[in-house]
């Protein structure tokens, strides 16, 4: 995914992380927010030029454990004088199987509790109210014969792991203590030293063997080296030749800090492959890193998709990076099929999403004007001041 500065990328490339609020839920808030800690996002913020009409629209699809598959539409609507928001129009498709709802306050009704089961019309049969109990973006059941077929926990189970690593990476700790427990990465990549320490005294150091593999072409003088330090372990870049010279992770420049996170969960991947569907979304991997290792990455990636488990959304600026998806697609090292490029362009009041298709060269049918031109206006407008130069030499 690729595009201008504030043209919607980051928007658009979040978006699975919001919507995992609504599916791993067991709150009546159709999107829990308030799962992004203190840092999290208002619901205004989700919606279009933060309109005084505030709702928004949201629809998935999703496969289920036996390839049965669902498509879920949602419209919420948020009520700021009550400080709640709520599932107003649902719908439901499996196969040729579609159930909807819309959200009624009938002059006959009751008047609901702000959390509880609320008052529905089922859409296209006339029928009367209904009441049904949302967590998240589904309710907990059907009324008898809606939908004989519904199950909110299997639905729930056909929704992929998201994973996330932002732009912002954090440099390992100096000295980090041993966990009790393997830690969990977070999206600033803040837990690859404990990781790393953690594999190296309890599963033997196989993480960073695998990490060392990627660092060879990178780095071919240097590995990553565990030691014990006090009553921690410190991460550090060992001299392949010299023993002596061994340099603490953190004062190995910022490049290190923000490819390690990259490089061990990849390791963690290929050692104890994901045993479920994983969306993985990477914002700017190429931040800090030398071109080389920039395409060093998109041969990781590449590497990656033979797990068929994880799929990767990534968000760069990388010329390098998607030149490097291409070539090994001329190659035949990656399929173009398992290759999607889009481009996000502004247009001062939405963000419009255009697919750029790549064939089995390599060659794409579409390239946006002004992308990645900037080094190629840069060697033009030199070799006319060289010609200039030249000129006004011999005159």
């Amino acid at each position: 995914m690729l595009g201008k500065n504030n043209s919607g990328k980051s928007a658009l490339v979040r978006a699975p992380i919001i919507l995992q609020t609504g599916i791993r839920n067991d709150h009546a808030i159709p999107l829990d927010l308030e799962q992004f800690g203190d840092d999290a996002p208002d619901f205004i913020d989700l919606v279009h030029e933060r309109l005084k009409v505030r709702n928004i629209s949201v629809g998935l699809g999703m496969t289920g454990p036996e390839d049965e598959e669902y498509a879920l539409n949602a419209v919420i609507q948020d009520f700021p004088d009550e400080y709640i928001q709520r599932v107003v129009n649902w719908s439901l498709r499996s196969g040729d199987d579609t159930v909807a709802y819309e959200w009624s306050l009938a002059a006959d009704s009751e008047e609901p509790e702000e959390s509880g089961p609320q008052p529905y019309q089922r859409l296209g049969d006339g029928a009367g109210l209904t009441w049904l109990d949302f967590r998240g973006l589904l309710p907990t059941e059907l009324p008898n014969g809606d939908a004989p077929w519904f199950d909110a926990e299997r639905i729930r189970s056909s929704f992929g792991l998201v994973r996330h690593l932002g732009p912002f990476r954090q440099k390992p700790k100096r000295l980090v203590r041993l966990p009790t427990r393997e830690p969990v990465q977070d999206e600033f990549g803040s837990r690859a030293a404990e990781i790393l320490a953690f594999h190296h005294v309890r599963r033997k150091g196989r993480l960073i063997e695998r990490v060392n593999e990627y660092l060879r072409a990178p780095l071919p003088a240097w590995k990553l080296e565990v030691r014990p330090h006090l009553d921690g372990y410190m991460i550090g870049l060992q001299s392949r030749k010299k023993s002596e010279l061994w340099v603490p992770a953190t004062e190995s420049g910022t490049g290190i800090a923000q490819i390690l996170p990259f490089l061990v969960r990849r390791a963690q991947d290929e050692l104890s492959p994901p045993e479920r569907d994983i969306l993985e979304i990477i914002e700017e991997p190429e931040l800090h890193l030398h071109p080389s290792a920039q395409a060093m990455l998109a041969d990781l990636y590449i590497r990656a998709v033979d797990n068929q488990r994880v799929r990767f959304l990534v968000e760069t600026h990388s010329e390098t990076f998607l030149l490097r998806l291409r070539r090994r697609v001329a190659e035949g090292k990656l399929d173009a099929d398992q290759l999607a490029l889009y481009f996000i362009d502004d247009d001062g009041e939405s963000s419009i999403v255009r697919r750029i298709n790549v064939d089995g060269l390599g060659n794409v049918d579409y390239w946006p004007e002004g992308i990645f031109e900037e080094g190629f206006e840069e060697v033009r407008a030199l070799a006319e001041a060289q010609e200039t130069q030249l000129e006004s030499d011999a005159g």
